[in-house]
């Protein structure tokens, strides 16, 4: 046996992802056969519900239909705890006994005895997650273990309008998610790409904001719109649909916030009504991918608008509109309004908004912004819900009851909480998951990258903050570069488990070593399930450096036991080519390419590498 850690004794044998507060190895197993039962408590239909749960989870790989009883006994208990001391488990936690007897999950809520099911799922074996039948032992290990999570929001944010995914592609994301006991979805349903969510008292949002002419390449360099071209790529989802994925999700304990992001990155809307902006552009349409800024230094500079106007009254009615048949259909207490990446330049060369300010004493559009911020927080708080939005709207002075999520770092964060307002942390690049896991030869290609260890050695609560506001964390994954389902699922696993181990788990817990061992179960489990999923840990990292005329390469690995082989003579390397040591490796002036592959245990792993002579320069900078 090896142990993980003194309060976990996780055996090889037992991967349980995140790592559980306390994990005791027992003597023996307990066997699911046709007999087994799952025992519920009688007239407590939420527990019921998680019952019917765990046994549909069941059936198909089973083959197994498990009935429930509220008599006594039965193979698989699932028991609320009695008395109002909810104690360290609190709302979400749960205690597990496994033995040759039977399986018993206790928890003060139905939403603890659900975590406990998932880690039961886990405790079984891989073949569990297959959608047919399976020829396995359905063995559970005799385990003892006490869990409950250290943060209360524990997210990832889905952006839909970069590309849209389907309401049953949603619920299939709610589904992986709830495996590894996340209970926030933040749903990015507007942007300058597709307006997501019918708004009944506005049709032009959806007949018009939710369609973008087609095109398939690298974002930020497709083709503009051409004159008479038909939208016809997007999609929307009407209200009905919207309430059906809330029910799917809080089925499973995930709740849902929506966003839509203003005053900037709101192009889909203000195609829709040009009004809304203040340049009253009627050619803007939905954008499809193509370039309409110009990036640099931090810096940006928007050539088309696609900021909603903050001097006009119209626009507050709109979002009265918006916020009042957004929180009609959703019950979860936040809307997110985005508040990020505005740009100012159009307010700020407009007569009208310069006058605007004078009258209202508003000295530069920064202040502009946050006025706009708190006019939308009154009409949100109005609808009896909280705000909360990306850092910028701490720029020129916060809304006075609205939650900031950190996103350019954690300095946002920090200051959030120093005036005492509520923060989520979600910094980039350590926790976006559309940035590259891997080198940039195998990945497509964008801003950044943040590779699993990065993502799983994060600290959510740096130094200087004051953690008694901070709520928890979440991972975005924004799809600009997300087209398919397949790749949605490749760019969130396995760094999400990372993160879910971060938000779950105590610090205490946490090692990477283990870690890897289990994200390579959660391998064979997704392989079952048929979820895509990344390689790239068995990836080096390559770094090229120039001297003068000179290149030269180094390489680090995540992963202790990798090693990795090279070729610079064009030939596609393996275990007979050099074998990668350490240092620095001098490329000869002619060399074309440079390749890479990892391998683990005489087998390769990882991803072919391959580098050309032309990326050296730009790599090497």
């Amino acid at each position: 046996m090896c142990l993980a850690h003194p309060a976990i004794s996780q055996s090889n044998a037992i991967k349980v992802t995140p790592v559980p507060v306390s994990l005791q190895v027992q003597t023996g197993e307990y066997i699911i056969t046709p007999q087994t039962t799952i025992g519920i408590p009688d007239k407590q239909p939420e527990v019921a519900r998680v019952a019917a749960y765990l046994s549909e989870k069941l059936r198909p790989a089973t083959g197994l239909t498990l009935k429930t009883t509220t008599t006594a006994g039965g193979g698989i208990v699932l028991s609320l705890k009695s008395g109002t001391d909810k104690g360290s488990l609190g709302d979400e936690g749960y205690t597990f006994q496994s033995s040759s007897s039977g399986v018993k999950i206790e928890a003060n809520t139905a939403a603890g005895l659900f975590y406990g099911v998932q880690t039961l799922l886990q405790l079984l074996p891989p073949q569990i997650e297959s959608n047919k039948t399976e020829n396995a032992t359905w063995r559970v290990p005799a385990v003892s273990i006490t869990d409950y999570p250290r943060f209360k929001w524990r997210g990832l944010m889905l952006d839909v309008s970069r590309h849209f995914f389907t309401k049953q592609e949603v619920k299939d994301y709610i589904d992986q998610m709830a495996r590894f006991k996340f209970n926030r979805l933040h749903w990015h349903l507007t942007d300058d790409q597709g307006w997501r969510i019918e708004i009944k008292s506005l049709p032009k949002l959806t007949s018009v904001g939710a369609w973008r002419v087609p095109r398939t390449g690298l974002f930020n360099t497709m083709t503009p719109p051409k004159p008479g071209e038909k939208p016809t790529y997007g999609g929307f989802y009407t209200q009905e649909e919207i309430k059906e994925v809330i029910q799917y999700a809080k089925s499973r304990y995930i709740e849902i916030m929506p966003e839509v992001d203003v005053p900037g990155h709101s192009m889909a809307a203000i195609a829709s009504y040009p009004e809304l902006s203040i340049t009253n552009d009627t050619t803007i349409r939905v954008n499809p991918g193509s370039s309409f800024a110009t990036w640099g230094n931090g810096t940006f500079v928007m050539h088309t608008d696609n900021s909603l106007d903050p001097t006009d009254e119209n626009t507050y009615q709109f979002l009265t509109k918006v916020f009042s048949e957004i929180s009609a259909l959703f019950p979860f207490e936040y809307i997110h309004v985005g508040g990020d990446e505005c740009y100012k330049g159009f307010w700020e060369r407009d007569p009208g908004a310069q006058a605007f300010m004078k009258k209202n004493k508003i000295a530069s559009g920064t202040e502009l912004q946050a006025y706009f911020m708190k006019r939308v927080a009154k009409i949100v708080e109005g609808q009896k819900k909280k705000m909360i939005g990306w850092d910028e709207i701490l720029e020129g002075g916060i809304a006075p009851n609205a939650a900031v999520m950190a996103w350019r770092g954690v300095k946002g964060g920090v200051e959030a909480s120093h005036l005492k307002h509520t923060v989520v942390m979600s910094p980039a690049t350590d926790w976006y998951l559309d940035m590259m896991q891997g080198d940039v030869s195998t990945e497509i290609p964008v801003y950044g990258t943040s590779r699993l260890d990065n993502v799983y050695k994060f600290n959510l609560l740096p130094q200087g903050i004051d953690a008694n506001y901070v709520i928890g964390g979440q991972a975005n994954i924004w799809t600009e570069q997300i087209a398919t389902v397949a790749q949605l699922q490749y760019m969130t696993y396995p760094r999400a488990l990372a993160v879910s181990e971060t938000l779950w788990s105590p610090e205490k817990n946490k090692d990477w070593k283990n870690f890897v061992t289990r994200v390579e179960d959660q391998f064979i489990r997704f392989d079952a399930a048929g979820v895509n999923y990344s390689r790239n840990m068995y990836d080096p990292a390559v770094k090229i450096a120039k001297a003068g005329e000179q290149y030269t390469i180094e390489m680090t690995t995540e992963l202790d036991d990798l090693e990795i082989y090279y070729t610079l003579d064009n030939a596609i390397p393996n275990q007979y080519h050099p074998k990668y040591t350490g240092g620095k490796i001098t490329i000869p002036v002619d060399v074309y390419r440079f390749r890479a592959v990892g391998y683990r245990d005489g087998k390769p792993v990882g991803n072919p590498i391959l580098i050309r002579r032309e990326d050296f320069e730009k790599r090497s900078k």
